[in-house]
C-alpha cells in the first residue's frame, strides 16, 4: 500500500543499500536516485487525494446504482444562485464546499444552499494559497473558523472538509483528526478554473462520467453555470441520479 509511512520506510531501506554500494564501489548516484524517488513520491501524494497518501479521503463510491455526486468549491458567490436555480429546475441535489469568508460575505446564499436541501461543507476560512506550508495548528484554525462561520449563518456544524487545492500533508492530516472531520476528494476534476472553453470542460466531465463518481466544479464563474446546465441535461438523458453527499455516501454530514 502506497502511503507516507511505507514510502519512508522503503526509502530508508533503499538508502541503506545505497550506503553499501558506496562503501563497496564508491558509487554516488544511488543516493541521488533514492532522494529523487522520495521527493517525487511525496509530491505526487501531496497533490492527489485519491492516493490516500497522507490521510484518508473519500473520492468515489462503488455502486450498482446510477448515482453520482456533484460538488462545488470556493463559493458562495452570486453565480451560486444561478446554479441553485438550475439544480432546482432539474430536481438535483448537490454539495457545496464553502469558504468561510465567502459565507460571511453572502450569508443569504449560504442559507439558500441549506434550505434547498443541498449539503454545505468546509473549504477553509480563507483558502490560503500557502496552506500546504501551514502548521497543523494553523490549518486547524482555518477549519474551525470556517465551521464557526457556516454554523453562525446556517445553523449547521459540518463534518466534511475539502482541502484547498486538494493538498494533503502530515500537518493537514493531523488538523483533520484534531477537528474530527472527514476529507472529501473527487474522481472527476472539471478543471473549470483553468480552462476557459466551457465546451471542453463539459466534454472532459462527460468522458469520465460513470456511476459512483464525485465531480468537482467551482461556483465562481458564468462558464461553470453553462457547464452545469449541460451536465444536468446529460444526467437526465443517461438516467443518472445526482445526490448530495449525505445521501450519496449514506453518512452523517452534520454534527447537529
Amino acid at each position: 500500500m502506497l502511503n507516507f509511512r511505507n514510502t519512508t520506510y522503503g526509502c530508508i531501506a533503499l538508502l541503506l543499500m545505497a550506503i553499501l554500494l558506496w562503501k563497496e564501489y564508491q558509487l554516488y548516484y544511488p543516493f541521488l536516485v533514492v532522494l529523487l524517488l522520495y521527493i517525487g513520491t511525496l509530491s505526487w501524494g501531496a497533490f492527489d487525494l485519491r492516493l490516500n497518501f497522507f490521510m484518508q479521503s473519500t473520492y468515489d463510491r462503488k455502486t450498482s446504482t446510477n448515482q453520482i455526486a456533484i460538488t462545488f468549491d470556493d463559493g458562495p458567490t452570486p453565480y451560486t444562485l444561478e446554479i441553485l436555480d438550475l439544480l432546482n429546475q432539474y430536481g438535483v441535489k448537490a454539495s457545496f464546499f464553502c469558504i468561510g469568508s465567502q459565507v460571511l460575505k453572502y450569508p443569504e446564499i449560504a442559507k439558500q444552499i441549506v434550505m434547498q436541501g443541498h449539503v454545505i461543507a468546509n473549504h477553509s476560512m480563507n483558502h490560503p494559497n500557502s496552506i500546504g506550508f501551514f502548521s497543523s495548528d494553523s490549518v486547524a484554525v482555518e477549519m474551525k473558523h470556517a465551521n464557526q462561520a457556516i454554523e453562525k449563518i446556517t445553523g449547521k456544524k459540518t463534518l466534511l472538509y475539502r482541502p484547498p487545492f486538494g493538498v494533503s500533508n502530515p500537518h493537514i492530516a493531523k488538523a483533520l483528526d484534531y477537528c474530527a472531520m472527514t476529507s472529501i476528494g473527487w474522481s472527476i476534476r472539471s478543471l473549470d478554473t483553468l480552462n476557459r472553453d466551457e465546451n471542453k470542460i463539459f466534454k472532459r466531465i462527460k468522458k469520465r462520467l460513470r456511476p459512483g463518481k464525485i465531480i468537482l466544479l467551482h461556483d465562481t464563474s458564468k462558464k461553470t453555470v453553462h457547464v452545469v446546465k449541460s451536465l444536468l441535461i446529460e444526467l437526465q438523458t443517461n438516467k443518472l441520479e445526482a445526490l448530495n453527499l449525505e445521501d450519496f455516501l449514506n453518512q452523517k454530514v452534520y454534527e447537529n
